[in-house]
């Protein structure tokens, strides 16, 4: 990673990031394209707006950004510090894995809030990605930013109807009252072994393998854990019937990634 201050805008040189591939696929909900190939959106109560400066040398332009903004939210956020290069080395011993990365080589797994995720992937089960966005924005509309789930600590879900959530709505209330209660700790999940943790996440109602897989991939990164919809079980019968790769071991979400967009997009052509 090299990067610069330019007035009030970062310039950022990053190999393996690309935005839509990271900022689009799934792994968070408050990010918008212009139609340009910028992007705006928001972590926590920090907002920003990205875009593409050169594709061919990838760079990047953090706009009205300060630099210990960048050093100390974006830079995290982003998982700059990550080698994604050696990562996609590892997994493209895997001839079907290779394909992958190379399709989507610019996926990057981002380093957001837990409970923020966690409650953003209980809106999401059984819901699409316009819907989930458009749920999660009347929530913050409501609160002025993403709220907390002490913020929450008084809803209902009744009091929670202007979400249009649905049967989601109860799951998202059950889910702040265990955190409310310390039932369960942020600190416990993040610190309990992959099973343990996904074992308290599913205590939580609604909350089933693939809500839990993705909350402990996106939410507390662990890159262990491995989200299984239909396009990932069509991977797996097709191609690992016996299991992953030994060189997915401990990175089994990023593969996924690589697996899961380059399947939805070339299905077929692998």
């Amino acid at each position: 990673m090299e990067y610069r201050v330019k007035g009030k805008d970062i310039i950022l040189r990053q190999p393996d990031f690309e935005l839509s591939q990271t900022l689009d696929c799934g792994q968070a909900f408050r990010w918008a394209d212009d139609g340009s190939g910028t992007f705006s959106g928001t972590f926590l109560n920090s907002p920003l707006t990205i875009s593409p400066l050169d594709k061919g040398d990838n760079t990047f332009i953090l706009h009205n950004t300060t630099e210990d903004e960048f050093l100390n939210i974006w830079y995290d956020y982003f998982d700059l510090s990550t080698d994604y290069g050696e990562i996609k080395r590892i997994l493209s011993e895997d001839e079907t894995l290779s394909k992958a990365c190379a399709f989507a080589g610019g996926i990057r797994i981002l380093r957001q809030d837990s409970w923020e995720a966690l409650s953003s992937f209980i809106i999401s089960q059984n819901n699409n990605i316009p819907r989930i966005k458009g749920i999660i924005g009347r929530l913050t509309e409501h609160y002025g930013k993403y709220p907390s789930f002490a913020d929450m600590a008084d809803e209902t879900p009744e009091s929670l109807a202007f979400l249009r959530a649905g049967f989601r709505a109860k799951y998202l209330v059950d889910a702040v009252d265990k955190f409310n209660s310390g039932t369960l700790t942020i600190d416990k999940i993040k610190s309990a072994s992959v099973t343990d943790a996904g074992k308290m996440l599913m205590s939580i109602k609604g909350v089933g393998p693939k809500v839990c897989s993705c909350a402990l991939l996106f939410g507390f990164y662990r890159l262990e854990a491995f989200p299984v919809d239909v396009w990932v079980r069509r991977v797996l019968d097709t191609y690992y019937p016996n299991g992953l790769p030994d060189c997915t071991k401990g990175i089994e979400g990023i593969a996924q990634q690589y697996l899961f967009h380059y399947i939805r997009n070339e299905y077929g052509k692998v």
